[in-house]
């Protein structure tokens, strides 16, 4: 059985997106000079800092449940593809040091 949603890894990933991360520019937010593992991360701090807003008791159990659940590396790709953040010549460059080094 698929646990995918809508393309995505899952419900939680395609919700926190699409209510979290929907009509941000990454350039905006200082996004844009992190590599794909710094980005994940960033975005989970900001998503976890806009659900602990304002919510207590329970209904901030229940979030942070929900979070627990969030694909961020996958967000962040989706980033990464929508924005252009991926630097393809620094991947170039590694590949030719590799070459020459061989």
């Amino acid at each position: 059985m698929s646990t995918s949603y809508n393309g995505w890894t899952n419900y939680a990933t395609w919700r926190v997106n699409l209510e979290i991360f929907d009509g941000i520019d990454p350039t905006e937010m200082g996004w844009h000079k992190l590599d794909l593992y710094d980005l994940a991360d960033a975005l989970q701090e900001y998503a976890a800092e806009v659900v602990t807003m304002g919510a207590s008791g329970l209904a901030l159990d229940y979030a942070i449940a929900f979070m627990a659940d969030v694909n961020f590396r996958e967000i962040a790709q989706h980033f990464a593809d929508d924005f252009d953040l991926i630097n393809d010549d620094a991947d170039a460059d590694a590949d030719a040091d590799a070459d020459a080094d061989a």
